[in-house]
């Protein structure tokens, strides 16, 4: 057997490899008659689940390489995960082409889901450093979900690697360490880039972050989301959260104390 095929197939084929047919009939329609634009929503979240899932299979790797002292290997890794955040934040535009009146006509049979419950989106978090012990509440002790949060939780994340490697290259891991590590970038380069990278990966997720709250203000308004949540207030809230805080701070020492 290969890829998942039977047994007794003679050759593989596109459609089999991927498995299109399965994918394709993954568009369960709650509202009846179906809704045109509840299709375009579920295969955006989709979609999403699927990029989410890519990109933690990148920082598992990214992870296991700053510890392993490959920061040029990681930093190729990372400008991955960086493009495919582009992507998650220009999808975005294809899912404002919804009125709110689209939405509205099929909004209350997504209750009381909501993408709050997205499990990957954080085991990013996690992974990446932001670990918030409240995002365990929402999935119960024992689901699949939870497990997997768990062990995100337990696991060194990005955030602790990358501070691991600034001591093993003679910094503090702190904002003062990581200024000092932009004073002298020629000395360091490839852990230089790799802060860079790490920069524009923080970054890209508050972009992403604030344009969700404008996607959402747009078809909703101030409306609570489905799930019970303030909908855009909460989501605004979440704007400033920080993978790596130590890196900005980095940024506010070197303007403070002016250029060598």
């Amino acid at each position: 057997m290969a890829f998942g095929l039977p047994e007794d197939s003679e050759k593989l084929t596109y459609g089999g490899y991927l498995r299109v047919d399965d994918l394709l009939d993954l568009q369960q329609l709650r509202s009846d008659p179906g809704h045109h634009d509840e299709t375009l929503f579920i295969v955006i979240h989709q979609v999403y689940e699927l990029w989410f899932k890519q990109i933690l299979h990148e920082v598992d790797d990214i992870v296991v390489r700053i510890a392993a002292d490959d920061l040029l290997g990681a930093s190729r890794l990372l400008r991955r995960c960086i493009e495919i955040q582009r992507i998650l934040v220009a999808q975005l535009t294809v899912l404002e082409t919804m009125t709110p009146i689209d939405f509205l006509a099929f909004r209350d049979h997504l209750m009381p889901a909501s993408g709050f419950q997205s499990a990957q989106f954080r085991e990013i978090e996690f992974a990446s450093g932001l670990k918030d012990d409240r995002m365990l509440a929402h999935h119960p002790a024992g689901s699949a979900a939870r497990q997997r949060l768990d062990r995100r939780h337990a696991a060194p994340s990005l955030r602790d690697v990358f501070h691991s490697a600034l001591v093993r290259h003679g910094f503090s891991a702190d904002a003062a360490g990581i200024a000092d590590l932009y004073r002298d970038p020629a000395g360091n380069g490839e852990l230089f880039l790799l802060a860079e990278g790490l920069t524009e990966y923080d970054a890209l997720f508050s972009n992403w972050r604030m344009r969700h709250v404008q996607m959402v203000e747009r078809v909703i308004g101030g409306r609570p989301g489905t799930g019970g949540s303030e909908g855009a207030a909460y989501l605004r809230s979440t704007v400033e959260r920080r993978f790596f805080p130590e890196i900005w701070e980095a940024r506010t020492l070197i303007a403070a104390g002016g250029h060598p």
